[in-house]
């Protein structure tokens, strides 16, 4: 019997135009959030809270009683009063920009920045089942949830490099004190800036999870004979055309180790939690270790 191909022709176009919408970045992070059991609870305690802290506009899921009558009254939406314990619910999430996260070796899944990028998006969808509000570290959008704030989160890490050319984070004014941020860049840095920046959100008592982010080629510097290396980012022009690279693999390992070793006593210090991932490790393994992170209080 022949088949009509017109409907099934409309249904497939049907079928794209639906998911048109849907950024790549945010179907990938749910097959990653999917296979990943869900370690956070939600934290929401209705009526618990210390000090004022911000009014925001009413959300799908807030209560009635959460509503700020007065204020709301001034405005044309409904507005709810946030009290400082209850900011300490919102997740910002930061990914860094520099050129060298667009690096990716043969022995890599793809390059940090799409690592990064896979990771927050999965953890972001964690959250959001959680009940969690979360927003980008840099972002102009405050934290929020559902399914439009996803689409929010996909697009603003999807943005070019050159909207956000950042390879450290900076702090927010209003950036609700008590609240968690995650972190995730190579954090190739000296360390000196990397102590500036992390300092400042210290400074507004934040729980930081800071993700050090590497390709597997920066750990064993695995190339061999006569090699150029291109200066990316503040190194761009110098460029250095090594001989043998074996010769020069013992010094590059000692020098990175000790980058690392001040890294980790630099978070120490801080009280930040720090976990390396390669991008040669499976996605899951890392977005586990943040959502355990996040749970403990």
């Amino acid at each position: 019997m022949d088949v009509d191909p017109a409907p099934a022709g409309r249904l497939a176009a049907a079928a794209h135009r639906l998911t048109e919408p849907l950024p790549p970045l945010l179907v990938a992070a749910e097959r990653v959030a999917n296979t990943v059991a869900l370690g956070i609870h939600g934290r929401r305690r209705v009526g618990v809270g210390e000090t004022f802290w911000q009014f925001r506009a009413y959300m799908p899921g807030d209560t009635i009683g959460r509503i700020d009558w007065r204020q709301t009254a001034k405005r044309d939406t409904p507005f709810v009063r946030e009290l400082e314990w209850e900011a300490s619910q919102t997740v910002h999430l930061w990914r860094a920009d520099g050129p060298g996260m667009g690096y990716a070796s043969a022995r890599a899944a793809g390059s940090k920045r799409a690592r990064a990028d896979l990771l927050l998006m999965a953890l972001a969808i964690l959250l959001d089942r959680a009940g969690e509000r979360v927003a980008l570290l840099d972002g102009e959008n405050p934290p929020a949830t559902g399914r439009s704030n996803l689409m929010r989160l996909a697009a603003g890490l999807a943005a070019p490099i050159a909207d956000r050319p950042h390879d450290l984070p900076t702090v927010r004014p209003r950036l609700p004190a008590h609240g968690a941020v995650v972190l995730a860049g190579d954090f190739l840095a000296p360390l000196p800036e990397i102590e500036a920046a992390l300092a400042g959100l210290a400074a507004r008592r934040q729980r930081v999870h800071v993700i050090h982010l590497l390709d597997p080629a920066e750990l064993a510097l695995p190339f061999r004979g006569r090699i150029r290396f291109h200066g990316l980012g503040r190194m761009a022009g110098t460029d250095t055309l090594i001989p043998r690279v074996d010769s020069v693999r013992p010094l590059y390992q000692e020098r990175f180790e000790a980058h690392c070793a001040g890294l980790a006593a630099l978070c120490r210090g801080l009280g930040f939690r720090l976990a390396r991932h390669t991008t040669d490790q499976p996605v899951e393994s890392a977005l586990m270790g943040l959502a355990q992170g996040l749970a403990a209080r």
